[in-house]
């Protein structure tokens, strides 16, 4: 089996899912790298990808959304800790953050999201964005 990259850690309890690719797809369909088999789960719900020592979430245009510590997001840089939300089921991730990949994270735009990606409404999960498909 490949070095695991990181891992996500299911919040109240169950077995860690080890990040073993550098861009892994999260959904209900079995064809995703983590299949999370859940009428709420859009069939390809978000991906993650290593870039730098850093990992990265980026919503694949899901009907419920996915969420880091609590606020709706399209893309956002994932520090170790950090809480995610893949429609309501609930991961931290871990993962080794370097000495390089912190300050990378520090100096990078690409740490924030574009601000203006979506509305107040779509960041606080109150509205779908307009664009949303149901897998």
């Amino acid at each position: 089996m490949a070095q695991a990259l990181g891992e996500l850690v299911p919040i109240g309890g169950g077995d860690a899912v080890p990040l073993i690719r550098e861009v892994m797809t999260v959904g209900r369909r079995k064809s995703n790298d983590i299949c999370l088999d859940f009428s709420n789960v859009s069939g390809q719900h978000c991906e993650f990808t290593f870039k730098n020592g850093v990992w990265y979430v980026r919503d694949l245009r899901s009907q419920n959304g996915t969420k880091v510590n609590g606020e709706r997001v399209t893309q956002r840089v994932l520090r170790p800790g950090d809480l995610l939300s893949i429609s309501k089921h609930e991961f931290r991730i871990e993962y080794h953050l370097t000495p390089e990949a912190a300050e990378f994270i520090e100096n990078s735009s690409e740490a924030v999201e574009d601000i203006f990606s979506q509305s107040l409404m779509e960041k606080a999960g109150l509205s779908k964005p307009k664009s949303s498909r149901d897998d």
